[in-house]
């Protein structure tokens, strides 16, 4: 996206609540998703209907801290409640809906404790399926959007501990043209 090679280079910024590191994108990233993707389809054979990559690591181009989210779309919620067991044996935390009614969310460390995987949950039809998966391929198919949103993350980077809080107007506004750009396309 035509990013200076200045900004090619990891950017640690550092508060004193917290380190946020934020990376150019990687195209291993893809291939860790489907390899992890693997691992959760084994392990939720039953209530598991599709998984989908999504984030800013799941978007060429733009800036991401180096944690792979996923989007499980499960049969029902307490099917995959049951079945929360085998995501723990695969080294994930269940942390509930996590202030999302409707989602069950899983967060997985490596051996250094440094978060790798978030994976958020919601059963088949939830309107959060729809408004990442919107959100994702809205901002593939939107290069400069897309640009404009890397932008904002390299300006934010610097203040972890507004990041998410700052960022919330793009992601929602976009989110809203996603949702219709989206439904011009015959939706999800």
């Amino acid at each position: 996206m035509g990013q200076d090679p200045e900004l090619l280079r990891p950017a640690l910024f550092v508060s004193e609540a917290r380190a946020m590191l934020v990376v150019p994108h990687d195209p291993a990233w893809a291939r860790a998703f489907t390899a992890e993707a693997q691992a959760i389809g084994a392990a939720l054979e039953g209530p598991l209907i599709a998984l989908h990559h999504i984030g800013s690591t799941a978007i060429p181009d733009i800036l991401a801290k180096p944690i792979i989210d996923m989007l499980a779309e499960v049969r029902d919620l307490a099917d995959l409640d049951q079945a929360a067991p085998a995501l723990v044996a695969l080294g994930y935390q269940a942390m509930g809906e996590f202030g999302i009614p409707g989602r069950r969310y899983f967060r997985k460390e490596d051996a250094a404790g440094t978060r790798i995987h978030h994976l958020h949950a919601f059963a088949q039809g939830s309107p959060h399926v729809v408004r990442h998966l919107a959100f994702r391929d809205y901002l593939r198919a939107h290069p400069a959007r897309a640009a404009d949103y890397d932008a904002l993350k390299q300006r934010l980077a610097a203040d972890p501990d507004h990041y998410v809080e700052r960022k919330g107007p793009f992601v929602l506004a976009t989110e809203a043209e996603a949702l219709a750009w989206s439904a011009e396309r015959g939706g999800y």
